[in-house]
């Protein structure tokens, strides 16, 4: 006869031994346990020097970015408010017109109930005493028809072109309202990159922050190799064109005398060249002085805001940020950038120096530094998103 006893659950073998559920589950509970031991963060979870030193620098990077994003909502909210204070001044100077035509509709009205109505009638005339004094009603009152007619029309236009401005100076204001919002969104976004850079920077110890120096020389050396062979380029491509001007001037003194071989440079570059010893004796006065976001001198600079004084010393006005600067001249290839060209760096444009030649600049690097002359390949060849030559 078959058995219809219920099957028991069977238990867990460990070590050939069938355990009971509950010693089950105090075995899972030890497990989990053994595995959020495990998890407790050791030294092995810290990130390395090379990834600290990553996260930092993109963090300035991120600060630098949000820095030009600040530049430009201060020049837009600059711009505005200056709108916004000359459509008030103009709305002001409506009103009192509208409040003068105002005026001047009231005393005609005020006339008009004095005297009666606007065209005298016949008892008015019956009055006169002479046929002239009955003509020289009609005249005056002719007149001031005319002239009531002009009073409105004054009125409804100053209305309307007061109406009309007070619109626009609402449109400016709320426009002023949103670029101020950006203006603190920008500032806000700068001073959270820098203060967890430095938190993370605080974190380091003192054998680390050494490591981490080494790091940097290390990239600063091949920075200078790069500079070394750009500068052993420029010095190759000088040569071949001092002789091959020297060539052609000499075919030209053989050649017929109505024949010119001048092989002076054209005035366009000899025009720049001195417009960018200007701007560079400018910059170089500047070393030493510390990068404030945000500034445009004449104590501290940011990177945009150094590469714009230094051209305006040259008479030439660049715009605010590197957004706008990169696009105010002529790109050309870095190996053939000339002293006084504007360097740009990384896929978002947020970082500009000023060349000086043998592939060096002199640029406000970032927060905590100062202006001063450094390779242009100081962040890797691939940072260098273009060259400008800005006049």
């Amino acid at each position: 006869m078959a058995s219809h006893r219920k099957s028991r659950t069977p238990g867990t073998r460990v070590a050939g031994i069938r355990t009971p559920a509950l010693a089950t589950a105090a075995l899972t509970s030890v497990a989990l346990l053994s595995q959020t031991a495990n998890a407790v963060p050791t030294d092995d979870d810290k990130p390395s020097l090379e990834e600290v030193e990553k996260k930092v620098g993109d963090l300035y990077r991120q600060a630098e970015s949000a820095t030009e994003k600040y530049n430009s909502a201060k020049e837009k909210t600059t711009k505005q408010r200056k709108r916004v204070d000359t459509l008030l001044d103009d709305v002001a100077k409506r009103t009192q017109k509208l409040n003068d035509a105002r005026e001047e509709l009231g005393s005609y009205a005020a006339a008009q109930y004095r005297t009666g109505a606007g065209v005298p009638d016949t008892a008015t005339f019956l009055l006169a005493d002479t046929p002239q004094d009955i003509f020289d009603q009609r005249q005056v009152m002719d007149r001031m028809t005319g002239r009531q007619k002009q009073a409105v029309d004054d009125y409804v236009t100053q209305q309307s072109e007061t109406m009309k401005m007070r619109q626009e100076a609402t449109e400016s204001l709320e426009t002023l309202t949103e670029s101020q919002d950006d203006l603190k969104t920008a500032k806000a976004t700068v001073q959270k990159k820098l203060t967890d850079a430095r938190e993370l920077l605080s974190k380091l110890t003192a054998e680390e922050k050494a490591r981490l120096a080494a790091i940097e020389r290390e990239k600063q050396e091949e920075a200078a190799r790069q500079a070394a062979e750009l500068a052993k380029q420029e010095a190759e491509r000088q040569q071949a064109q001092a002789e091959a001007a020297a060539a052609q001037q000499d075919s030209g003194a053989s050649g017929t005398s109505g024949s010119s071989g001048s092989a002076t440079a054209p005035s366009s570059d000899s025009s720049y060249g001195t417009k960018a010893e200007k701007a560079l004796a400018f910059a170089r006065a500047q070393i030493g002085k510390p990068y404030v976001w945000g500034a445009t001198g004449p104590g501290s600079y940011d990177c945009s805001g150094l590469t714009q004084a230094a051209w305006k010393a040259a008479g030439v006005t660049l715009p605010r940020t590197t957004y706008d600067q990169v696009n105010a001249g002529t790109t050309v290839p870095v190996s053939q950038a000339r002293p006084g060209d504007l360097v740009f760096f990384y896929d978002d444009v947020t970082h500009v120096g000023l060349y000086i030649g043998n592939g060096m600049m002199i640029h406000a690097p970032k927060p905590g530094t100062y202006v001063r002359e450094e390779s242009i390949f100081y962040d890797g060849e691939s940072s260098i998103h273009s060259v400008v030559r800005p006049a």
